[in-house]
């Protein structure tokens, strides 16, 4: 099953748009529990911390015979790319807290005030009552889902402050990146450095999903979405550095959370796109071979600028000095 903006882990972005019409008030940062935050000022100079990746070209793109050809992952093409700094893991929940709690920021999925979440994470009487969007029943609309409640009201993140923070929009990640002095990573710095150095190879370590029979990413095993065998120890998200990083020292740029690209979406054909439409990158928990293969490094997809669900993060980078 072909991947587009809208359904699949891009979760449906008309359905989002209608939804928003429900509301919702913000709820400050006074009235909820962020004890877990990681301190305000480690936090903010993360690009102190950040991965130096060297100026230079590498091959962006794939011939693989697996490429989703809809999605312009090819052809492979040479990209000058300058210095720049890009975060190592993907931003926390303890992270974002810190930023929630300093600003007092209010994320649109409140403002929305519900989100998409995968119906397995979910207690059988809220997923009954949260409704599907179309084409994609595993996923459930659920009122008041946000960062800090992934699944719902009466779910927390106070023990997942190591798990990369969900339920973020372009917006919000743009937020934080503005209170870090840092920026969104462009799609070909992203996919140079999840590279790690390796030229056209299939995955962020090398051509085999799993060498030695060891799993290298957070993503779908068994029959999607009927059965995971959790072969890789995780239904929903895993914390950051779970799995080896890669050659320059990334973790999880295949599988865990979708990260979001500050590049509008285009596959480089003529196309009519409603809205602001953004690249995401890297994959998710929910990718599996039979319908949604891009936790491969050259993969690509796209959501709406306002999209928030339970299987979007970010991390960030900055040009280097």
């Amino acid at each position: 099953m072909a991947e587009s903006v809208g359904s699949c882990c891009a979760a449906g972005r008309a359905s989002m748009e209608a939804g928003a019409a429900r509301g919702a008030d913000g709820i400050g940062a006074a009235e909820r529990d962020l004890s877990f935050a990681a301190p305000a000022e480690e936090v903010r100079a993360r690009a102190e911390r950040a991965v130096l990746i060297e100026a230079g070209s590498f091959r962006m793109g794939t011939e693989d015979a697996d490429r989703n050809r809809a999605d312009g992952e090819s052809p492979v093409r040479p990209v000058d790319v300058p210095a720049f700094r890009i975060d190592p893991a993907c931003v926390t929940n303890a992270e974002f807290a810190a930023f929630v709690a300093e600003t007092g920021y209010v994320t649109e999925a409140e403002e929305f005030g519900w989100s998409f979440v995968f119906g397995a994470l979910l207690e059988r009487e809220v997923r009954r009552a949260s409704p599907k969007p179309p084409g994609t029943p595993w996923w459930r609309a659920v009122d008041g889902a946000r960062w800090d409640a992934p699944e719902g009201p009466g779910s927390t993140v106070t023990d997942r402050g190591d798990h990369p923070v969900v339920h973020v929009s372009l917006r919000d990640a743009e937020a934080f990146a503005g209170w870090c002095g840092m920026r969104l990573p462009r799609e070909a710095e992203w996919e140079k450095a999840a590279r790690g150095g390796l030229d056209q190879a299939r995955y962020a370590w090398g051509d085999e999903l799993t060498p030695g029979g060891e799993h290298r990413c957070n993503i779908w095993q068994g029959a999607f979405p009927v059965r995971n065998t959790l072969e890789d120890g995780y239904l929903g998200t895993a914390p950051v550095r779970s799995f080896p990083p890669n050659g320059f020292g990334l973790f999880e740029v295949a599988g865990n959370v979708w990260e979001w690209c500050s590049d509008r979406w285009t596959t480089g054909q003529a196309q009519s796109l409603d809205g602001d439409v953004r690249v995401m990158r890297g994959g998710s928990y929910l990718c599996h071979d039979s319908y949604c293969n891009r936790y491969r490094v050259a993969a690509r997809s796209s959501t709406a600028a306002e999209d928030a669900s339970g299987n979007k993060g970010f991390r960030l980078a900055v040009d280097a000095a």
